[in-house]
């Protein structure tokens, strides 16, 4: 059933301001976890003692797209150096973890099911001929495991069962063999069910509890997709429905679901963790290859434009565990914490807030996306999210000027060395289509057959206007495109530095809160909204140097806190009674916004 197929990282090169934020993901906490931090500096799966679970499989997942992606030879190098590390230390039996065989019952096998899918990774990108053989002899190890009975599914792994079909399908088209058939439906066996939690969302609980666990449900997104072929099974598109369960009862502005950590409702004061952003991410890119479906796409766009830049620093040094859409300070709460299932230190910036899972698994958001810029299928090339990008193959070379999503205005240079077409996918948002200057209707794909030999430039560009989209409890949010705005609020920022279980936070990788220092009290009184295009800098989500701005009018209300907090808003404004004059506010992009206000009122 797959539509589409995607390119290697050797294959894409990225440019303009993809690359340059793929510049500073190396320059920060992704590109050096394994200097400073201890959990993949000294982890048991090098040889050391620190975690030997799944941080080094998260950190690496991101790593090594990001190191092929900038042709990096160093970090290249130091990818390989973990994956030499790995390997060496599978067992006769297949088994790769690191942990004794005694153990191996009691092992929560999710590290087995992510280690599979970044050999993966790995593979398609460095071309490492190590690793089929590698793979086939952990899945099949896997197998014997799970058919013997020795090894059940149980908690992470339960949850997670769906992530070993990205190594078994890659296994499949290499042998072939039927014990693969046969592990997938072994672990859909023993898998979670996930249309009978449906029940479990309706209302948020204060209980962590797996089955309401965002991070598990982001990724659930694409189960069927990625497992419908190898259980022979019709695809039904059960991810739309439980994905329109979750976004009814726990939907954001920006497309994702509220969970800190587990499910939390509608209110613009509830969190959202960071792994659940890049792997929804993830389960939107492998939905829309699998199927072909655009909605899959806009989706995508919408949480990587507006969720992923606006829980990590600009330098990507420190990130959040969990962001808010109404977010008017980023502190420790010592005392009354306002979440449901984290801790004093989710909302704040750090090296590890909360817990370290977000610090290794959050370098993967913009490399898997940048892979998604150009997809194929026989001699047919998409251009599924238009990203400032090049595509070099034996048949063609493709370019994509673009300042998108800040400007939308495409330039494509191609050059066939055989007949193909290029199709440019056009999202449902544009308006006054042009196509080489020519007034075209829109559609969903604007396709272009280009002749072997041909080399031909298309230009196409379209209009966005600022729409007012409505949120629960009589809230609305500004959107332009993909891009959601809001209300930025200057922050004064506390630097903390210090040691914890032999962890050090010393700048840049410290922890620091930030502190209101400007008004967030407003209604919107004015429904007109003026969009500005600005000039991109350095740093592509800059909050001082915005590239794109929405020019709107607002009063001040009574808004108020939340109950017994002094740095948390009200879920709503405690009254809509003017208190000051109208005035006229820059919105800036949500994802240049540290402190915002992103929900607001109308007056």
């Amino acid at each position: 059933m797959r539509a589409w197929n995607f390119y290697t990282a050797n294959e894409i090169v990225p440019e303009g301001w993809l690359r340059r934020q793929l510049e500073i993901q190396a320059a920060g906490l992704a590109g050096n976890l394994d200097k400073m931090w201890p959990d993949v500096r000294d982890s048991a799966w090098i040889g050391g003692d620190r975690e030997g679970w799944e941080r080094v499989p998260y950190w690496l997942d991101g790593f090594i797209p990001l190191a092929y992606l900038l042709r990096d030879a160093d970090m290249i190098a130091r990818a390989k150096k973990y994956v030499d590390a790995i390997l060496s230390s599978q067992r006769e039996s297949g088994w790769i973890c690191p942990c004794r065989d005694e153990d191996i019952p009691t092992y929560d096998t999710w590290a087995v099911q992510l280690i599979s899918k970044v050999l993966v990774n790995y593979y398609e990108c460095s071309g490492d001929e190590r690793i089929p053989s590698v793979l086939y002899r952990v899945m099949k190890n896997y197998y014997e495991l799970l058919a013997s009975g020795k090894v059940k599914l149980f908690e992470w792994g339960e949850m997670r069962w769906f992530e070993a079909f990205i190594a078994i399908d890659f296994l499949r088209a290499r042998y072939g063999e039927p014990w693969l058939s046969a592990l997938a439906s072994l672990l859909s066996e023993q898998g979670c069910d996930f249309p009978s939690l449906v029940p479990l969302w309706h209302v948020p609980k204060n209980e962590w509890t797996l089955k309401t666990h965002i991070v598990n449900l982001a990724m659930m997104l694409k189960y069927e997709a990625v497992s419908a072929d190898l259980l022979g099974r019709e695809y039904t598109d059960r991810a739309e429905y439980l994905r329109t369960v979750l976004s009814t009862y726990h939907g954001t502005a920006v497309d994702t679901f509220t969970g800190d950590e587990c499910l939390s409702g509608k209110s613009p004061v509830q969190g959202t963790e960071l792994c659940a952003v890049v792997e929804m991410m993830y389960s939107y890119e492998l939905l829309y290859a699998y199927t072909g479906d655009p909605k899959w796409a806009e989706r995508l766009e919408r949480i990587a434009f507006n969720a992923l830049p606006a829980t990590v620093s600009e330098d990507m040094w420190t990130h959040q565990y969990v962001q808010l859409s109404n977010q008017i300070a980023c502190p420790r709460f010592p005392n009354q914490v306002p979440f449901r299932t984290v801790g004093p230190e989710a909302n704040q910036f750090g090296l590890e807030p909360h817990y370290g899972c977000c610090t290794a698994n959050m370098g993967q958001g913009w490399p898997k996306f940048a892979l998604t810029a150009f997809l194929h299928a026989e001699d047919r090339i998409l251009s599924a999210i238009p990203l400032p990008a090049s595509l070099h193959t034996a048949d063609v070379d493709v370019r994509l000027v673009t300042d998108y999503p800040f400007d939308n205005v495409f330039t494509y240079t191609v050059e066939a060395r055989k007949e193909i077409t290029l199709d440019v996918r056009i999202p449902s948002f544009a308006q006054a289509l042009r196509v080489d200057g020519v007034p075209t209707e829109r559609r969903e794909t604007l396709s272009f057959r280009i002749g072997k030999g041909e080399r031909r430039t298309i230009s196409i560009a379209y209009a966005v206007t600022p729409t007012l989209v409505s949120r629960p409890n009589d809230l609305s949010s500004v959107r332009v495109g993909s891009l959601v705005f809001a209300l930025p609020i200057a922050a004064e920022r506390r630097i903390l530095e210090f040691e914890r279980d032999g962890v050090v936070r010393r700048a840049p990788y410290c922890d620091y809160e930030l502190y209101p220092a400007s008004a967030w009290n407003y209604a919107l009184s004015d429904v007109r909204l003026a969009y500005e295009k600005k000039t991109l800098s350095p740093i592509p989500f800059s909050e001082s140097h915005p590239p794109v701005t929405v020019r709107a009018r607002v009063t001040p209300i009574p808004w108020g806190y939340a109950d017994g907090h002094a740095y948390v808003c009200a879920k709503t404004p405690h009254a809509l009674t003017p208190i000051g004059e109208e005035r006229e506010v820059t919105l800036i992009p949500y994802g240049c916004a540290k402190l915002r206000m992103t929900e607001l009122p109308i007056i």
